[in-house]
């Protein structure tokens, strides 16, 4: 064999293992991604599978993957070039699962009871279609305007945004789908979920069942510093403990959401890199410590930790589209993965923007509210608990007031109590493709 084709071999050898090395493990979590999207998308928000592809799954390199859908087992397996096969299974209440080789097909999976009720009440106490109001204070065309520069035109896709309710006293000014989207359709909240957990413990502390100033109680950290971390600690993201929130690399967060069957019990292993209330870090583990491990430790039995959030919140309020997904550990993924309609996401704005007050009854003191929109210590007043805030002006045209649930690619849940507002956008693109200022400046601006 003659000498320059031997180094050609050893050459592409060794780009095969350079390859190999640095980009084999970034498969598992691609395709992790692509087929728990898919499943959710189709079997829990009723998507077909070539908008999921081309839409929700088409950037690099989601797009890159390919798609085996079991409609029968309501499963959808991914994998890239033949490559690293996973699968996501469907489970009713729960969710798609992303499943490992630890996965028994046999096993039962508990699901959550529902508390549905009707009522004769319009909408959002209830599903009926509301009064027609009109507000003198209203400018209806500035409004309609906002609304539409939320949307993109015929000539460009820089915006993505799929949904926009504005909500005014309790009364929907403007509701706006993107085409293939509308009132029933339920979309992925994302990060946004991070606030339904911070709520749990809102809830836990009305009933006088918790104390957030409390340490957290967790055995594993009781012989090393981690002891003085506190649930308020955790709950504003300034516990100390190492994380890396880092979407389009392997990292902290895509590992956990793609490798771990048990994502908030293997955040227990993380270790300080500062002292608790000193360093502000956001953090998808610090939440799933809070909605696996540390909430499942208030009560006897697993299907009543699954229970409670509906039936003390969710159902509560008819949020009733509303589903929140597990691991496979049975677990919700309070990080990143609660599903529901436009109009259920703003009920759950009208409930903070009502002070925990929902029609009568208190949901949440009023203390609490204040609470969560407050300033976390450190965090530049961009953070409260697991809301995220504009106490320092970080939109400078929109009032400071202002905080919100946000989500990755642009979802968000905008509460504005000074001009008794709630405000979704829910889409595919985040700032700056987005621009949340101009936008919700303009919204806040009809207001007179």
């Amino acid at each position: 064999m003659k000498k320059w084709l031997k180094y050609l071999l050893v050459l592409i050898l060794l780009v095969i293992l350079y390859f190999s090395f640095t980009y084999y493990p970034a498969l598992n979590i691609v395709t992790g991604y692509a087929s728990k999207n898919m499943a959710s998308g189709m079997f829990l928000a009723n998507r077909d599978q070539l908008s999921m592809s081309e839409q929700d799954n088409g950037f690099f390199p989601i797009s890159l993957a390919s798609y085996r859908v079991d409609e029968k087992e309501k499963s959808v397996t991914a994998s890239l070039f033949g490559l690293m096969k996973r699968k996501a299974v469907f489970k009713e209440g729960l969710g798609a699962i992303l499943i490992n080789d630890s996965y028994d097909s046999n096993k039962e999976f508990p699901e959550p009871n529902r508390y549905f009720k009707s009522n004769s009440l319009p909408y959002p106490y209830g599903e009926l279609k509301q009064h027609d109001t009109v507000f003198s204070e209203v400018d209806y065309k500035k409004l309609d305007s906002a609304v539409a520069f939320a949307f993109d035109s015929a000539e460009d896709n820089l915006k993505q945004t799929r949904a926009v309710l504005v909500i005014y006293k309790d009364k929907i000014l403007k509701e706006k789908y993107s085409e293939g989207f509308d009132k029933n359709t339920l979309m992925h909240g994302w990060s946004m979920t991070k606030s339904i957990t911070s709520t749990m413990y809102g809830v836990l502390q009305n009933q006088g069942k918790i104390d957030i100033n409390s340490s957290t109680g967790i055995k594993d950290w009781a012989s090393d510093e981690r002891k003085n971390i506190t649930i308020n600690n955790l709950l504003q993201m300034n516990s100390g403990l190492a994380w890396d929130e880092e979407y389009f690399n392997i990292s902290d967060v895509t590992k956990m959401l793609y490798l771990e069957s048990d994502m908030g019990s293997s955040q227990i292993e993380n270790q300080l890199v500062g002292k608790p209330d000193s360093l502000w870090n956001y953090s998808s583990g610090t939440t799933n410590i809070l909605s696996g491990p540390l909430l499942k430790s208030q009560f006897k039995t697993h299907q009543e930790y699954l229970d409670f959030w509906y039936k003390d919140l969710i159902d509560r309020i008819g949020m009733h589209s509303m589903v929140i997904e597990t691991d496979l550990s049975g677990s919700f993924i309070g990080s990143s993965y609660a599903w529901a309609t436009t109009r259920d996401w703003a009920k759950f704005g009208l409930l903070y923007l009502h002070e925990g007050n929902w029609n009568g009854e208190q949901v949440l003191d009023s203390s609490w509210v204040k609470y969560a929109s407050t300033p976390t210590n450190t965090s530049n007043g961009r953070y409260g608990a697991q809301f995220w805030l504009n106490a320092g002006g970080h939109h400078p045209d929109v009032p400071l007031d202002m905080y919100s649930c946000n989500g990755f690619k642009g979802q968000y849940v905008f509460i504005v109590p000074s001009k008794q507002m709630v405000v979704v956008r829910l889409g595919l693109v985040n700032e700056p493709e987005f621009d949340v200022n101009a936008f919700l400046s303009r919204i806040t601006g009809s207001i007179n």
